[in-house]
């Protein structure tokens, strides 16, 4: 009660951006159970994990008790029989029955003022994570959200542990051979960690864990890049917002995004460099009271560099920008979660969403986001900008669009 009191409370201070953005609440703050890389990735599971009551739901339903047993029987059978080392964490994926046997299930647990109902509209709703479905009734938005979070643990198994080519091989591709012999002893000491679970009562919990684990045998923990960052790397920015007197500026940000070195050693890129000088030059000429700098640790395969990072410190040690202007956005792999990444921030820190914004890059990379619309469809299902204005060859006007807070449940790195 006390939670749906708070929520209608939150509803009428922010009713005009709430209604606007489909139920995505300005403010919500991803919760975190245990681990980040989770809750970016799969969270309905996460908020599963954090809500007693629900808990009490699942646990208690006599076919999802039943399918928890029988992952956890069927994991240690293949811990006894298993010779080849891809059957090990191919036992460990749900099955397209399992997935419809768990739908049906929610649906039918689903009712009216129950834990349920209370997680889809205070949680599922408000945080915009799967804002594809915002439009779905309550339980089929439920449900939707748990087919793609089942949908997201297969695909980390098969690409981290079975050895699938994932969307981008050349960065994201697994870390291992998976033909070697020594492969088998690896997965089957991958395997035993996931049966050592303790709590083995909720029906997801062993495959859940199993992605967890091969994201992190190939030191694939990337979605938890300086997490928390609006407490962390970009707590002084944070506050700035607040104080800020948007009017005075003609867009809300300058996105800069980063442009990758193609060796191991160079922390910053020459193109990157340029890119951070075009942006604060943008920032010193008054466009804008933040640069947002975009770029994970993409560029080459497994390079220890983050671009945010990297960029940010060349625009304050050597451009001289403020450091309390200057906002990392560490995830994104590609040009189309540039923007995407960006959007996101926008709107969990609290700036203006609707307030026109600025990419700054080089001439090729703005001539691209001028025609990435479809590439955007293709891999996001979504187009999470809308552009305005191109000003120059290094300048381009752009709106972030509230359809960017949906998770991609392909790109564990960066969901």
């Amino acid at each position: 009660m006390k939670k749906a009191l708070f929520a209608i409370a939150l509803l009428l201070i922010y009713f005009p951006l709430y209604a606007q953005y489909a139920g995505a609440l300005p403010g919500y703050k991803i919760t975190p159970v245990d681990s980040w890389v989770g809750a970016k990735n799969y969270y309905l599971l996460t908020l599963f994990k954090n809500d007693s009551a629900v808990q009490a739901l699942l646990r208690n339903d006599a076919e999802l008790k039943k399918l928890s047993v029988n992952k956890a029987e069927a994991l240690q059978a293949a811990i006894g029989n298993c010779k080849d080392a891809l059957c090990l964490p191919a036992v460990q994926q749900f099955s397209n029955e399992e997935i419809e046997l768990v739908s049906k299930r929610l649906n039918a647990l689903y009712k009216p003022g129950n834990a349920l109902d209370e997680l889809v509209k205070d949680q599922l709703i408000s945080s915009g994570c799967y804002m594809l479905y915002q439009t779905e009734t309550p339980v089929n938005l439920l449900v939707k959200a748990w087919q793609q979070d089942a949908a997201a643990i297969n695909y980390t198994i098969s690409v981290y542990a079975l050895g699938k080519k994932p969307n981008y091989p050349q960065i994201d591709s697994i870390s291992f051979d998976v033909h070697k012999k020594s492969y088998y002893t690896l997965m089957y000491d991958c395997a035993e960690e996931v049966a050592s679970v303790k709590d083995k009562s909720l029906f997801f919990s062993l495959p859940l864990h199993a992605a967890l684990t091969y994201l992190e045998i190939n030191e694939r923990n990337n979605a938890a890049d300086f997490e928390p960052m609006a407490s962390g790397a970009n707590k002084a920015a944070v506050a700035a917002i607040k104080k800020t007197k948007w009017a005075k500026f003609p867009y809300s940000h300058i996105l800069v995004p980063g442009a990758g070195p193609d060796n191991l050693t160079t922390p910053l890129s020459g193109e990157g460099m340029l890119r951070c000088r075009s942006g604060a030059r943008a920032y010193f000429a008054g466009k804008a009271p933040f640069i947002v700098v975009s770029g994970g640790c993409a560029h080459p395969f497994k390079t220890k560099y983050n671009e945010a990072l990297e960029m940010r410190r060349y625009m304050i040690n050597t451009l001289h920008v403020p450091a309390s202007a200057v906002i990392i956005e560490p995830h994104a792999r590609h040009t189309t979660t540039n923007i995407r990444n960006d959007a996101r921030l926008v709107f969990r820190y609290g700036m203006p969403f609707n307030k026109i914004a600025l990419i700054v890059s080089d001439k090729y990379q703005n001539d691209f986001i001028m025609t990435m619309d479809k590439r955007c469809v293709a891999e996001l299902n979504y187009v999470p900008y809308k552009l305005g204005r191109r000003l120059s060859d290094t300048e381009l006007e752009f709106y972030p669009l509230i359809s960017s807070l949906q998770i991609d449940g392909d790109e564990p790195l960066d969901p």
